[in-house]
């Protein structure tokens, strides 16, 4: 049985969090402008973890018969009715395993709940790579030209093909937000790369505005939520080809990821499950109302769903793992990114959610939620 990770959330939190509705715009694009700025998370000791749960990675005796949509393959999905009446008997946990029981455990790995301080500093003898900065696009899904940072590895070679990483900025930011030179995240995989805690890929920073750019600055808050759902659509039909024309990518679900900060988690979950067969890695950092219908929500046009559901549209699909995480001084997604992983645990897909001690809605988080994450990505077929 695949198992998550979890911090218990204690009585006196859960009687604060049920005062809790939803995100404040106002205030996340507040936070996220300060998630921007060009400063150092502080860490604490490498010791400092969070409790892992071991898994059984059982391997079933039967595979699958379609095997033109095994993990990694562009064609996944592309029969799902038949694929799904065939494995209609079993479990979420048994469709993982199926999957992915001969590949390693991502969720039996360890997760930690500080980032070392030397992760987080600049060292004279670590290469950071290079920034393509204001990188344009056409974006069909805008009806306009879009930008997006690049960021390129230490070691980047045009003759190699590297996986992608699509990184979203919270309410507020900009593709720039948190790619840029001498960044946090730039930082900090610099460092874990440096170290072997992370695999060569690349990193896009992407921009969820997805719109005439000359009109964004009249808008409101609400005129924007829809411009920013409108990216759900934009990385895959857009963004994503152009990256495949002008770099070097391994394309296929299993060499892509999306992560997301704030509202930025919020289109990144639902980008993970509206386009299955092309993503296999979510990390959702403190996800909004907004991905799915939540009850608690209310009509504000911060809980416009996205998506009608999380929903597994086939065996094939199952994402290869989804990361959620909030932490417990955090004024607005603790509730909801708790609700959509109990939506999961009920559809019985594997995820994990961990709500960290002590962390808010900001740069500390931003900065844990990738270093956690940059471990467990594309590590298949890298050993």
């Amino acid at each position: 049985m695949i198992k998550k990770t979890t911090t218990p959330i204690v009585p006196s939190l859960l009687l604060f969090i049920l005062l809790l509705s939803s995100c404040s715009p106002a205030a996340a694009g507040a936070a996220d402008s300060k998630a921007g700025a060009d400063s150092t998370a502080a860490g604490a000791t490498a010791e400092a973890a969070t409790t892992t749960t071991e898994t059984t990675a059982a391997t079933t005796a039967e595979a699958y018969a379609d095997t033109e949509n095994a993990p990694g393959t562009s064609s996944a999905g592309s029969d799902t009715g038949a694929a799904a009446a065939g494995t209609s008997a079993l479990s979420g946990e048994e469709i993982y395993e199926n999957l992915y029981g001969g590949l390693r455990d991502l969720y039996a790995m360890e997760t930690y709940d500080a980032v070392p301080d030397y992760f987080s500093e600049r060292h004279s003898d670590v290469d950071y790579g290079t920034i393509d900065e204001d990188v344009e696009y056409w974006s069909d899904t805008a009806g306009d030209y879009k930008y997006c940072n690049v960021l390129l590895p230490a070691g980047y070679d045009e003759s190699q093909e590297y996986p992608v990483l699509y990184m979203y900025h919270g309410f507020g930011g900009r593709y720039d937000s948190h790619v840029h030179e001498d960044s946090i995240l730039q930082t900090l995989y610099g460092n874990m790369l440096s170290e072997g805690l992370a695999v060569p890929m690349i990193i896009v920073g992407a921009d969820m505005y997805t719109d005439i750019l000359a009109e964004k600055d009249g808008k409101s808050d609400a005129e924007m939520r829809p411009c920013y759902d409108k990216g759900v659509d934009d990385i895959v039909e857009d963004l994503m080809p152009f990256i495949e024309e002008r770099y070097p990518v391994k394309k296929g679900r299993m060499n892509t990821a999306v992560t997301g900060v704030s509202q930025g988690a919020t289109e990144a979950l639902a980008i993970a499950f509206k386009w299955q067969s092309r993503i296999a890695y979510v990390g959702s950092f403190a996800p909004c109302t907004g991905v799915i219908p939540i009850p608690f929500s209310g009509n504000s046009f911060w809980s416009w769903p996205i998506l009608d559901d999380l929903t597994l549209e086939s065996p094939q699909t199952m994402p290869r793992y989804i990361y959620l995480t909030v932490g417990t001084e955090d004024p607005w997604c603790i509730r909801s990114t708790a609700y959509y992983g109990e939506v999961l645990d009920e559809k019985g897909i594997p995820n994990q959610n961990d709500l960290v001690e002590g962390y808010d809605h900001g740069n500390d988080l931003w900065e844990l939620g990738h270093y956690n994450f940059l471990q467990k990505v594309f590590l298949d077929g890298t050993e």
